[in-house]
């Protein structure tokens, strides 16, 4: 849940930020608190729900086992706006299985932009498989990406 809790609080810290930007002489006190408190709140909700339709698909599996050291993911790369990356997952179980990935696009800073989760499906015991994580919305800049967590069933 640590994931969660740094992309929570950067989505949060860079939408305040994004808030108080524009400020005048003639704002208040009050006036910037109400801009930064809507600008949080807009960040948390980018978060959430870029967050819970991810969290639904892992919660859809049943005995899965922690590999998210055993997932690599690729240079990321820009395709119609959308950030994408090559994810690669190695079986090191005895038999054939699949892996659920999430994978969470960041800015430069690291401050969360988006998350998708990826199957990579029926990979060989001691083989490796591939897909592609491709981001739900157009994302530019330096974007950066990194595996939250990775289940194998």
């Amino acid at each position: 849940m640590t994931g969660y809790r740094r992309a929570l609080a950067a989505a949060v810290a860079a939408a305040a930020l994004t808030g108080l930007t524009g400020c005048s002489d003639d704002d208040t006190p009050a006036s910037v608190a109400s801009r930064a408190a809507s600008a949080a709140s807009q960040g948390a909700d980018v978060f959430a729900s870029a967050t819970a339709e991810v969290g639904e698909r892992f919660d859809d599996i049943k005995n899965g086992v922690d590999v998210k050291n055993d997932v690599k993911l690729g240079t990321v790369t820009s395709s119609g706006g959308r950030a994408e990356t090559e994810v690669t997952a190695t079986n090191t179980g005895g038999s054939q299985k699949s892996f659920l990935v999430q994978v969470n696009f960041t800015d430069g800073n690291g401050n969360f932009l988006d998350a998708v989760a990826v199957t990579v499906s029926d990979v060989a015991a001691g083989k490796s498989g591939k897909a592609t994580a491709r981001s739900n919305r157009d994302l530019s800049g330096g974007v950066k990406a990194e595996v939250d967590r990775a289940v194998r069933y």
